[in-house]
């Protein structure tokens, strides 16, 4: 986190009035009322399809707004690694599918792209810059978590260990075997998961962050590589008040807490498996949560599920509960 490493003042920060933010760059302008508001982020192969690959990339960039409310970019720089490694004509090929992926998002985000930097790399590699221009009702600042507010995530967690388990199962591995010996996964099972994955690190949290502002939520971050625990102990940090997060619910996808406990640890069960373009983890008053969660569903068509709750805790303590219940989605 940035609160934890010694770069000087807040100001210096990124932040806004001596607040630290948490997903993004929160920046008064020169003009009076705006706030600039940007972030970056790149995404490395974890699906066979580029074009997959590009749209993970922008949705990945893009939840970093979304995490602040700001359901509206202003403009995306594209960061591009071609694949230095492959033959032509395979090179170009995947890079434009990757960049059409990118692209097609972006236009479903209603962000222009204006420009990037590309480069080759052995790896291909695709991600961005996102920037808005916000005026202080057009965001949520993190940091506004209360006692007594609901904890929302709106996607499951479980994408490592899924697309883990298709990787072992399309390379027939020892882990794999591991997997059919114990009866935890047939193939199909492990295709089915991947599915799941790839849709939920595929689709936009920006339905989400027009609910935030609609309903009044106090705090927000996304779930990304430090797993949900990590991330709900980052925003239990950065809050103004004393507090911590207690999780009660994990929604996962289907069949990968088996996986899990049979065959190899992710942590995920600890909180700490990293997810690609995870949901919104979302602070909001507790008389919200109904219409919040009705709303996303409805619009997005996948649901969001109240996971815990804000508790006073003067060691900002974020926690997974003892008696912590695991749904399969």
């Amino acid at each position: 986190m940035l609160k934890d490493l010694d770069l000087g003042d807040g100001e210096n920060l990124g932040n806004r009035d001596g607040r630290i933010a948490l997903d993004c760059s929160i920046r008064k302008t020169k003009h009076k009322g705006l706030t600039m508001i940007s972030t970056t982020d790149f995404f490395f192969p974890l699906v066979e399809s580029p074009y997959i690959q590009g749209r993970i990339g922008a949705a990945n960039v893009l939840s970093d707004l979304y995490a602040e409310g700001v359901a509206d970019t202003d403009f995306m720089l594209m960061l591009l690694a071609a694949s230095s490694d492959m033959p032509d004509d395979m090179r170009t090929k995947c890079t434009r599918a990757m960049v059409r992926g990118f692209k097609d998002a972006c236009v479903e985000a209603g962000a222009a792209i204006t420009g990037g930097q590309t480069v080759m790399n052995p790896w291909p590699i695709i991600g961005g810059v996102a920037t808005s221009l916000c005026t202080d009702q057009e965001f949520i600042f993190p940091d506004g978590a209360v006692v007594g507010d609901v904890v929302i995530l709106t996607k499951p967690i479980g994408t490592q260990i899924a697309v883990n388990a298709w990787q072992w199962a399309t390379k027939d591995n020892a882990l794999w075997k591991q997997c059919q010996e114990k009866g935890v996964l047939t193939k199909d099972q492990a295709a089915q998961a991947m599915h799941s994955a790839i849709m939920s690190m595929g689709r936009l949290n920006r339905n989400g962050a027009r609910m935030m502002l609609k309903h009044g939520a106090h705090a927000c971050t996304d779930v990304t590589g430090f797993g949900i625990l990590g991330h709900a102990q980052n925003l239990s940090d950065n809050q103004k008040e004393e507090v911590g997060i207690e999780l009660h619910t994990l929604p996962c996808i289907a069949g990968m807490v088996a996986v899990e406990t049979s065959v190899f640890d992710f942590q995920l069960r600890k909180g700490y498996s990293a997810e690609t373009s995870g949901g919104l983890l979302v602070c909001l008053p507790a008389d919200k949560s109904v219409a919040f969660r009705e709303e996303i569903e409805s619009l997005d068509g996948c649901p969001a599920w109240e996971i815990g709750r804000v508790v006073a805790s003067a060691g900002r303590k974020s926690c997974i509960m003892e008696d912590v219940k695991f749904i399969d989605v």
